[in-house]
């Protein structure tokens, strides 16, 4: 549990970091000496883990936890979880429709991103409605749409793993019925974004029979100006997209399950049709309300989060290790060595790292910890490599 003086300690503590490694607040200019021999270290509240407490970076999870003001929130919720959290879902049904400019009707709480995704699928599952996706996506728009019965379309990567819009495009006018594209923006696992430039010029020529999932549970973490949010499209009227959004990644909320979908009111009214209502429990929609009000955390957690990918970045540099450029909270890096014999010796090392994610079968997800963590996991990294075990 974090209260207000440890999270401005860690504040100090990562300033102090993000300066010897930048000198500056976008982290744009890395010096080639900073970190160069750092020592991972048991102070400022680091505890070098084990085997058996091991450091989790392998859920994209935001090591963070939730801001002081969101616990403080969620524990204040409990006494009074024993009420439906109706006026308080109504309040953040209401305060999220206005950072999107669109009447209340366009916003549905869900548990997680998750829950939205399902019901987007279920909501156009026909026997010809097809899933069209890139090879090397997030997993839970393929799991859905299988349960649902629906075929599955799935198109090559490009080169660097970069999504092929041209060949998604092909494989809905291919089709003679219906199609639902899923994007993943910023993608899980490559970390990678699609342009603005090519995702929306295809939305506002509106395919026949489409709509389009546009997942961005990442945006915040995104540094690169060529991502916009599909948000503004939605202000503008398009009535093809559905934006799915979560509090688990920047708001360090994964456990609280609080994720929301963005569309139309008569979209939104499809999808309201295969969620349980808007249920979300008591603490979790607290949390989210002072979430939406801690701008400063939200500052904090990228902030955090640019110093952790430089510290890992620099280090893949140095040894030589291919990556793929990160807009997310973890990297998505190439192996010299079988995936399954590196995250056995990771997890000897007490670190845990992401599975296998086929196709991309040699290379290997890292979610990014807080600066301290990745500072150990750089110094392991290192160490691997001097034992030539990587």
């Amino acid at each position: 549990m974090q209260d207000s003086h440890t999270l401005n300690v860690k504040r100090r503590q990562l300033l102090k970091l993000s300066g010897a490694l930048a000198g500056g607040v976008a982290l744009a200019g890395l010096s080639r000496s900073a970190l160069a021999d750092a020592q991972p270290s048991s102070s400022a509240g680091f505890t070098t883990p084990t085997a058996e407490h091991p450091i989790r970076i392998n859920f994209n999870e935001n090591a963070l936890g939730m801001s002081p003001r969101a616990q403080a929130a969620a524990r204040d919720a409990v006494v009074k979880a024993n009420r439906y959290a109706k006026e308080e879902i109504i309040a953040l049904r209401s305060q999220l429709a206005g950072r999107y400019q669109l009447p209340d009707e366009s916003i549905l709480l869900t548990a997680g991103s998750s829950e939205g995704i399902r019901a987007a699928i279920e909501a156009y599952a026909t026997l010809d409605t097809q899933l069209v996706i890139p090879a090397l996506t997030y997993g839970d728009g393929e799991h859905f749409a299988a349960i649902a019965g629906m075929k599955i379309t799935k198109v090559p990567m490009l080169d660097g793993w970069q999504f092929d819009i041209n060949g998604l495009k092909q494989a809905v006018a291919n089709h003679a019925g219906p199609s639902l594209v899923y994007l993943v923006n910023p993608n899980n696992p490559t970390a990678t974004i699609t342009p603005a430039d090519l995702i929306e010029p295809w939305i506002a020529s509106k395919p026949a029979n489409t709509v389009f999932i546009v997942d961005e549970a990442y945006a915040e973490f995104v540094n690169d100006p060529r991502f916009r949010s599909v948000g503004p499209l939605l202000k503008q009227g398009a009535d093809n997209v559905i934006l799915l959004k979560t509090f688990s990644k920047i708001y360090a909320m994964a456990g609280m399950r609080v994720g929301y979908a963005v569309a139309q009111p008569a979209l939104i009214a499809r999808l309201a049709n295969h969620v349980a209502g808007e249920k979300i429990n008591f603490c979790g929609v607290d949390a989210a309300l002072a979430s939406l009000h801690d701008e400063a955390f939200v500052t904090y957690s990228k902030k955090s989060n640019d110093t952790s990918r430089q510290i890992l970045l620099k280090t893949l540099n140095e040894l030589g290790l291919d990556y793929l450029p990160s807009e997310a909270n973890f990297v998505f890096f190439k192996l010299t060595t079988p995936l399954a014999a590196f995250q056995q010796q990771m997890k000897q090392a007490g670190i845990l790292v992401g599975r296998a994610f086929p196709p991309a079968d040699d290379w290997c997800r890292i979610s990014l910890g807080t600066p301290q963590e990745m500072t150990f996991v750089a110094h392991t990294l290192k160490q691997f490599r001097s034992q030539k075990q990587l």
